[in-house]
């Protein structure tokens, strides 16, 4: 690795931002490996889905690809970054739920055409290692939750997020946002408590 390469790896978010902003494509790179795998932990608590997850998070780099013009300095680049990440997912929730709704009217109109099918998005039963028995109960609790809910305790608990960061990336206040997080999580601990159990 050359010097340049190693001093540009170094540089912060912020830097590099504005280094991609006068056309240094090397910066974009080098944000997209800091934050894609950050990206796909934070959505796919959000979604899910594993093929849900990985639109929104390419379309939040196209975005700041196509869009990096609109960062300005004021706020951490990360901030903005969640921030789209966040309305992405926002709208993909409610696609789904429209999608949802328009396969469950069509089919209560349209009896005679074939079912659609409900896929089983839970792990199979196989014996799989206790970790990955334990990630499944944790994101099943979670999708349980509100999505209101779900967002801000996965933001702070989970991307470990400060309390301003959330409050600039939800645009809540932070009063709202302590208020979410305390009722998550107690929803949350409720739910992991029968999962155990069961």
């Amino acid at each position: 690795m050359s010097e340049t390469q190693t001093a540009v790896k170094l540089r912060s978010d912020e830097e590099l931002i504005a280094a991609f902003q006068h056309g240094q494509i090397e910066a974009f790179n080098i944000l997209v490996g800091r934050y894609k795998d950050q990206l796909i932990n934070f959505v796919y608590r959000y979604l899910s889905d594993y093929d849900d997850t990985d639109d929104v998070v390419q379309e939040t780099f196209v975005r700041v690809y196509r869009k990096k013009h609109l960062y300005k300095p004021v706020a951490k680049f990360s901030t903005w970054l969640y921030t789209i990440a966040t309305n992405l997912a926002k709208t993909k929730l409610r696609q789904r739920k429209r999608e949802a709704w328009f396969l469950l009217s069509r089919r209560g109109k349209e009896s005679d055409e074939k079912d659609y099918e409900i896929p089983d998005v839970r792990y199979p039963a196989d014996g799989q290692a206790e970790s990955s028995l334990k990630r499944e109960i944790i994101q099943k609790a979670l999708n349980s939750i509100s999505a209101t809910y779900r967002e801000v305790v996965v933001l702070c608990d989970i991307q470990e997020m400060t309390y301003e960061e959330i409050c600039e990336i939800t645009g809540l206040n932070i009063g709202t946002v302590k208020s979410r997080l305390n009722r998550g999580r107690a929803k949350l601990q409720e739910l992991l408590k029968d999962l155990i159990n069961e």
